[in-house]
C-alpha cells in the first residue's frame, strides 16, 4: 500500500481555523495485491494526480485497475476520468443513495444548487459506476461505514496488520485522538457507529484526509 496524495481539510477545526483558509482535497491511496492495482478516491486534480502516480511508483494512468470510491462526494473524485480504462466501483448503498438524490434533483424534487445540465452529467458519471462487492480482491474488503454520507464505505487490508482506508469515517487522526466523527455528515449516529467499528478492528488507519497512522485506542 502507498499514500499517493496526503489529503487535507478546508478548514481544521483542531488548528483553531474557523472559515476556509485552503482547498480541500481527500487522501489518494494506491493498494496492490496480486498483479492488481486499486486507486481510492483519486482527489487532487488531473495533472497533479499523474505527476503523483509517477513519482510515487512509476505508474500511469494506464495502469491503474480498480478505482474505489469510499463515498460520492465531489473532492473524493476530481480526477475519476482520467482513469477510463479501470473499473470504477462504488458501495451499493452509496450509489443508489445518490441516484435517488439526484433524480430527486432532476425532477423538481428538491432545491438544486447546480444546473439540470450538471445534475444530468452527475448521474451519467454515477451510472459508469460498479456496485464493489464484500471482496475488491482475495485481500480487500468492503467495510461499509455509513453516516458521513448515506452509503459511505471504507476498505480492509488483511495483512499481517489489517489496515484500514476509511474515508471520512474517520477523517483526521485529530478526530481520531479526540473520537470525533466528521463534522459534515448525513447521520451523526451512523457515523459515531462506523468510526467505534472502525477503530476497534483497525491496527492502521488511512484517513480521509490525512496521512496514516498507527490505531492505539478503542471507543465506545
Amino acid at each position: 500500500m502507498e499514500i499517493i496524495s496526503i489529503g487535507t481539510l478546508s478548514r481544521n477545526p483542531f488548528w483553531d481555523e474557523t472559515g476556509v483558509v485552503r482547498p480541500s482535497h481527500a487522501t489518494t491511496t494506491l493498494i496492490r495485491d496480486g498483479q492488481t492495482s486499486i486507486l481510492v478516491d483519486p482527489s487532487v486534480p488531473v495533472e497533479l494526480l499523474t505527476h503523483r502516480l509517477d513519482e510515487r511508483l512509476g505508474l500511469g494512468p494506464q495502469q491503474i485497475d480498480v478505482v474505489f470510491l469510499t463515498n460520492f462526494r465531489p473532492v473524493h473524485r476530481r480526477s475519476l476520468t482520467l482513469f477510463s480504462d479501470a473499473e470504477w466501483l462504488i458501495s451499493e448503498a452509496e450509489r443508489r443513495a445518490v441516484s435517488d438524490h439526484l433524480n430527486a434533483l432532476i425532477h423538481g424534487g428538491g432545491e438544486a444548487e447546480t444546473s439540470y445540465e450538471e445534475l444530468a452529467e452527475e448521474l451519467e458519471l454515477l451510472g459508469r459506476t460498479k456496485i464493489a462487492g464484500d471482496k475488491i480482491t482475495p485481500a480487500v474488503h468492503l467495510f461499509p461505514s455509513p453516516g458521513v454520507t448515506p452509503g459511505a464505505a471504507a476498505l480492509l487490508i488483511a495483512q499481517e496488520r489489517t489496515v484500514v482506508v476509511a474515508g471520512d469515517a474517520i477523517v483526521t487522526r485529530e478526530h481520531y485522538e479526540e473520537g470525533r466523527i466528521f463534522e459534515r455528515c448525513a447521520d451523526s449516529d451512523a457515523a459515531r457507529e462506523s468510526f467505534v467499528e472502525l477503530a476497534e478492528v483497525a491496527d492502521v488507519i488511512v484517513p480521509g484526509h490525512g496521512n496514516l497512522f498507527i490505531a492505539d485506542r478503542q471507543f465506545e
